[in-house]
């Protein structure tokens, strides 16, 4: 295994940035919900693995399953299967000419279309940010990592139990990186504060036996809302998407 070097690493992750569908530190179990939910079938991505430099896995969406195929990166050579790429080019361009992949189960699986990472910002909050700009007389990128309370909202959602897998409507706060959720909208102590730095996804979830369902995705648990109209859980899910995204690009 090589090893590899601070200057390195930040030169892997430069590179990497250039991929529209690098997602970064995303876990396997959050790129599956990922697929699942919004991807087709033959939808990839790529994402670090096992936290090590130069080790990353390919998520592939194949019907109604997600495989999930190891790429190393060795003295600049990509390595993906018995095939080695020069260049992150060369790589990306295998994938452009959708190769196919075997399963374990000997199925074939096409890669069709990459998974992009990121989301487009809600015009709403552009377009504070471009005013709040012209009042300050500042840049719109000085004000983002200065001003992380811009995407707020608050609302009525229906949660399900974690253990008592009921659903209760309950009143939910988003201000800066806090999601809190309150028995009802009178009351002052929140029942829980979820910390969205901790979480690795956010996409309208179909599992559930409801409409305007989406859910968040965290490390020891997956939290599962509705809200009353499909119009309202997208404003819900755009807003904590740009929430992620601002959080992604702040590490």
């Amino acid at each position: 295994m090589s090893v590899y070097s601070d200057a390195s690493n930040e030169d892997l992750c430069d590179e990497l940035e250039t991929l529209g569908w690098y997602h970064y530190d995303l876990s396997r179990h959050a790129a599956e919900a990922l697929l699942l939910s919004n991807g087709g079938d033959g939808s990839y991505l790529l994402r670090n693995s096992n936290g090590t430099p130069g080790c990353f896995a390919l998520s592939v969406r194949a019907k109604d399953s997600v495989k999930h195929f190891h790429v190393t990166r060795r003295d600049n050579v990509y390595i993906f299967g018995f095939n080695e790429f020069p260049s992150l080019q060369d790589f990306v361009s295998h994938f452009a000419n959708q190769p196919l992949l075997g399963s374990d189960a000997g199925t074939l699986i096409v890669l069709k279309s990459p998974y992009p990472w990121r989301v487009e910002e809600p015009s709403i909050y552009e377009s504070v940010r471009v005013h709040t700009a012209i009042q300050t007389g500042r840049t719109q990128d000085d004000l983002v990592p200065k001003a992380p309370s811009l995407g707020t909202k608050e609302g009525y959602l229906v949660k399900q139990g974690a253990i008592v897998k009921n659903w209760k409507q309950r009143w939910f706060t988003l201000h800066r990186n806090e999601l809190k959720y309150f028995k009802d909208k009178t009351c002052e102590e929140p029942i829980r504060t979820l910390d969205l730095t901790s979480c690795s996804a956010v996409q309208f979830d179909y599992s559930q036996d409801k409409v305007n369902c989406f859910c968040l995705v965290f490390p020891d648990r997956t939290f599962y809302l509705c809200a009353k109209t499909g119009v309202e859980a997208d404003e819900w899910i755009k807003i904590l998407h740009w929430k992620l995204s601002q959080i992604r690009k702040g590490r």
